[in-house]
């Protein structure tokens, strides 16, 4: 019997044991050197890493400029409103019985199965002048040579309308899943009272999603604090699209400051804590109520 005993104590960690270390070894180590070298003045290169105390925080906080690319993040925000709009608006309409619905489903949820390199070649081909884009807008006698990655709003609200066109679907999926998991038998009960399907999603759809949509949120804010795939393949961040996940990596890569480097990963890690934490503060999950 006690032999049986230690073995149901000891199986559960056995199986998480490999999750565990890889986790520890691949997130928390890094995150610990990162921190660590954040402290120092390390090029990268050197085996020699000098403490320089907070002096690369300080220098962080007291350059603007290292601060002024969060203005880009700004477009990501505006378009991660859009993409979980348009996710809510797809999922409460293929909830219900649509003809082809299974078909729209994966048409909708394909982006988000593709790599995010091959996607920002893809793209770049589709705004250069004259390319995919510009054809298009040809056929509908909007002829012209139009430069949408040369800079500025246009550049940003290209590369954000991308994210869109490739997150929607992530968000689209985690929406359906919530509203397909409400009971039946309240749409039923709604539809004898004659609730059309603006009151149901209102009353019904709005509420059972609230802990999935504080989650979008969530992803939404962090994803455009700390956008960089797109932006940095299609554009390397010229042109006034650097974000500041770009800035980091040139920090680091191009100009060997790996401890300024860090310093600005702590600082966003910290940024991304606390808007979660915020968030979970003005928006509770009502399901501990119920506990």
């Amino acid at each position: 019997m006690s032999r049986a005993r230690v073995w149901r104590t000891v199986t559960p960690w056995l199986y998480l044991a490999v999750p565990l270390a890889l986790l520890i070894t691949f997130t928390y180590v890094p995150v610990g050197n990162m921190i660590r070298d954040s402290f120092t003045d390390w090029d990268g290169v050197s085996p020699d890493r000098r403490y320089v105390g907070t002096r690369n925080y300080v220098e962080l906080f007291t350059r603007p400029e290292l601060f002024q690319v969060f203005s880009v993040s700004l477009y990501y925000l505006v378009a991660s409103v859009v993409q979980i709009a348009l996710a809510l608006y797809f999922a409460t309409v293929l909830s219900f019985d649509v003809r082809l619905r299974n078909l729209f489903k994966g048409i909708l949820f394909f982006p988000y199965l593709l790599n995010g390199v091959a996607i920002g070649f893809v793209f770049l081909y589709f705004f250069q002048p004259h390319g995919t884009l510009d054809t298009v807008l040809g056929a509908f006698g909007a002829h012209g040579h139009h430069f949408w990655l040369s800079g500025g709003r246009t550049a940003n609200t290209s590369l954000a309308g991308v994210s869109v066109w490739r997150f929607m679907g992530l968000n689209f999926v985690l929406f359906l899943g919530a509203i397909q998991s409400i009971p039946g038998e309240l749409y039923e009960a709604s539809e004898l009272d004659g609730a059309n399907r603006w009151q149901q999603f209102r009353h019904i759809i709005a509420p059972g999603i609230k802990p999935v949509l504080s989650l979008s949120a969530i992803l939404a804010v962090s994803g455009s604090l700390s956008a960089f795939e797109i932006p940095y393949i299609m554009t390397s961040g010229a042109a006034g699209t650097q974000t500041f996940v770009i800035q980091t990596v040139k920090l680091a890569f191009e100009f060997g400051k790996v401890g300024l480097a860090s310093a600005a990963a702590v600082a966003l890690l910290v940024i991304i804590l606390l808007v979660t934490w915020l968030q979970r503060v003005l928006v509770p999950d009502e399901r501990s109520d119920l506990v």
